[in-house]
């Protein structure tokens, strides 16, 4: 029943927590799939407001849209990309903005990682 993250180690591993996932998946049923497309439109929000603040030179907004989007990732088990949007959430705590660019960039491409992977799972959960 469970798509692309089912037993065995996968590259996948690295991104997402299995057995979040699971615990999603089963909760949510039917509702599964939603739940990914929610994550992957509210995330690309919640890049745009890490932007934002970042050009406005806002820490504490920064700040805020960091730990919303920590929140959210590690409720979907993408601990890598959670795990980065804390480093960035610190680093608006301590007002230190500089490290922001760099930090959104590898946000960007972890979630560029992680929406292909929610995709994958996504249509390996229709079959």
């Amino acid at each position: 029943m469970r798509g692309c993250c089912s037993g065995g180690d996968t590259v996948s591993d690295i991104h997402l927590d299995d057995a979040v996932l699971a615990a999603l998946q089963d909760v949510m049923e039917d509702e599964y799939p939603i739940l990914l497309d929610t994550f992957v439109a509210d995330s690309e929000e919640r890049l745009r407001l890490l932007h934002e603040a970042t050009a406005e030179g806002d820490a504490q907004g920064l700040r805020l849209a960091a730990h919303s989007f920590k929140g959210s990732c590690s409720n979907m088990g993408a601990v890598l990309l959670a795990s980065l949007c804390k480093e960035l959430e610190d680093a608006g705590r301590r007002e230190v903005l500089d490290p922001a660019p760099a930090l959104i960039e590898q946000i960007e491409r972890e979630f560029a990682i992680v929406r292909i992977l929610f995709k994958s799972e996504r249509q390996r959960y229709r079959v």
